[in-house]
C-alpha cells in the first residue's frame, strides 16, 4: 500500500460536522490500531486504497479498527450472521439527535438517558453515544443471543460498564411496555427499524444494491452486513413497525421527551405524520442526513411541549 494513501469512504463529506468519519479512511492509521486489518486492504479498480465491501470479514475488520481508533473500544465482535453496522452512518444518527437535545439543554438529565429499541448484538448506538457524549443507555432486544453478545462487549470494555444496561423484551409486539419501569424517565429513544416486510424483499433489495454497485447483473446475494430476521424485516415492513411504535409511545408520553427512529423510505413519511397527528403528538421533526449517495432521515416526535 503506498505510504500515506487514503481510502475511499462512501460517506465522505456528507456526514454531520462532528462525525469523525467525514474524511477518507486513513488505512495506515487504522492498521496501526488493528494490524489484522492489513490482510483485507486492497487497491480497487479506481486506484483507491480500500477493502472489499462485499466481504463480511473485511467489513468486520474495518469496524473493529474504526471502533478502536476513534471510540477507544478494544474488544468488539458479533456472532455470525448478525448485523454488522456501517459505523459512519450510525455515528451520524447520534450526532443529529444530540443536536435535537441541544435545542433545549435545560430540559434533559445529566447525563442524558437514552433508550435504544433493538440494540442488537453489535450494541453500536450505546457505544458511540456513550463514548462521544457520555450518555447512559438502556438497550432492548427480543433476541436473547443478541443481548448476550452485547453484554459480552460491555463486560470486555470496562469504560462501558455501569453506563449501558440491557433488557430483554419478552413480547415481540411491544416496544416500550415491559421495558420502561414505573417512574423511569428517558430523555430520548432511538431505533433502527427493520426496513423490509419479508426475507424475500430484504434479499431482493440487497441484490439490487449489488447490481448498482458492481454495474452488472447479480443473481445471488450475500448480505455483507449480515442481519437476522428481526433486524431486517417485520410483517408490514417499516411503515407498520413505526406506526405500531407511535401508537404505543403515546402510553409513555410522560416518560420520554423525544421518541426517534430512522425512516428509510421517504414515501412512508406522510402516513407516519398522519399517525402522529392521530395520537396528538405536540412536536414533530424530520432530521435529514446525507449518507453516501442517498438521503436518510430521522423522525422525531414528542408529547411534551
Amino acid at each position: 500500500m503506498p505510504k500515506g494513501k487514503k481510502a475511499q469512504n462512501p460517506y465522505k463529506s456528507v456526514l454531520h460536522l462532528r462525525n469523525k468519519h467525514r474524511e477518507q479512511y486513513d488505512f495506515d492509521l487504522l492498521i496501526r490500531a488493528l494490524p489484522d486489518l492489513k490482510a483485507f486492504v486492497i487497491t480497487n479498480k479506481f486506484g483507491d486504497t480500500s477493502i472489499d465491501f462485499f466481504d463480511p470479514k473485511a467489513v468486520l475488520a474495518l469496524n473493529k479498527a474504526l471502533l478502536k481508533q476513534y471510540y477507544r473500544i478494544d474488544y468488539w465482535s458479533i456472532p455470525e450472521n448478525y448485523l454488522c453496522p456501517p459505523i459512519p452512518g450510525r455515528a451520524d444518527y447520534i450526532h443529529y439527535v444530540a443536536d435535537l437535545l441541544a435545542e433545549q439543554p435545560d430540559h434533559f438529565q445529566n447525563p442524558v438517558k437514552c433508550l435504544d429499541i433493538g440494540v442488537g448484538a453489535n450494541c453500536i448506538y450505546p457505544i458511540i453515544g456513550h463514548q462521544e457524549y457520555g450518555w447512559t443507555f438502556v438497550g432492548t432486544d427480543i433476541d436473547l443471543n443478541a443481548i448476550a453478545a452485547a453484554n459480552t462487549l460491555i463486560s470486555k470494555n470496562p469504560q462501558l460498564k455501569g453506563h449501558i444496561t440491557l433488557r430483554y423484551q419478552s413480547n415481540s409486539k411491544n416496544f416500550f411496555a415491559g421495558i420502561i419501569q414505573r417512574d423511569e424517565i428517558f430523555d430520548l429513544s432511538i431505533c433502527n427499524p427493520p426496513f423490509h416486510a419479508s426475507a424475500k424483499e430484504a434479499h431482493e433489495s440487497a441484490r439490487r444494491k449489488l447490481c448498482n454497485l458492481k454495474g452488472e447483473k447479480v443473481e445471488k446475494t450475500v448480505l455483507n452486513f449480515g442481519g437476522r430476521r428481526n433486524e431486517l424485516w417485520y410483517p408490514g415492513g417499516e411503515l407498520k413497525f413505526l406506526s405500531n411504535m407511535i401508537y404505543e409511545s403515546r402510553k409513555f408520553s410522560k416518560q420520554c421527551r423525544w421518541f426517534t427512529s430512522l425512516v428509510s423510505k421517504k414515501e412512508n413519511l406522510d402516513k407516519l405524520y398522519n399517525t402522529l397527528d392521530a395520537v396528538d403528538a405536540k412536536s414533530i421533526k424530520t432530521l435529514e442526513m446525507g449518507q453516501g449517495n442517498k438521503i436518510s432521515r430521522i423522525l422525531a416526535w414528542s408529547f411534551i411541549r
